[in-house]
């Protein structure tokens, strides 16, 4: 069975430095996908944001308490955005010659992470990560789906505009 890496994409950081929801919905994804796969290395992304400590961190501390051997862990606490995740997961799928991508964010958020990979020539798959209403609540769920709607656009262009510039940045032969 071919090697892919978990990746976990960042959210927020609350000003008391905890997790914010929708970052313990994506370290609670993670944590079930490492179980699934065992044998796969777990990405952990997000810089400091408005708040520390970083989101990749708070992301490592969690999974280790939950049982995630630290050595599967890779941390990237450079990335603040979508794009940023993905070309840093995309250089080090590149690195490891792994198949790669298991996406896990929330639902909502899943498609264009998965059309960024794609762009840059990288396999993906849905990690499954529910963000509906019953889980954010509607006023949350709405935002978050209506900042969807110009991002998606916005990213895979921008994806693809700076694809050769991105690719040869993550060492890509794909």
């Amino acid at each position: 069975m071919p090697q892919y890496l978990i990746v976990i994409l960042g959210a927020a950081v609350r000003p008391d430095g905890r997790a914010s929801a929708a970052l313990l919905r994506r370290i609670e994804g993670g944590r079930r996908l490492a179980q699934t796969h065992p044998d796969a290395l777990v990405f952990c992304s997000g810089g400091v944001g408005r708040y520390g400590p970083s989101e990749a961190s708070i992301m490592a501390e969690r999974l280790t308490a939950d049982g995630v051997a630290a050595e599967r862990l890779v941390l990237d606490e450079q990335s603040l955005d979508t794009l940023q995740t993905v070309v840093a997961a995309a250089r080090e799928i590149g690195q490891r010659n792994l198949a790669g991508a298991i996406v896990c964010t929330d639902s909502y958020h899943t498609p264009r992470t998965r059309l960024i990979f794609s762009a840059l020539g990288v396999a993906s798959i849905d990690g499954c990560v529910k963000a509906g209403p019953r889980q954010m609540g509607w006023p949350a769920w709405w935002r978050m789906r209506l900042r969807e709607v110009p991002a998606i656009p916005y990213d895979w262009i921008l994806a693809l505009t700076k694809r050769r510039g991105l690719r040869n940045q993550i060492g890509s032969t794909r």
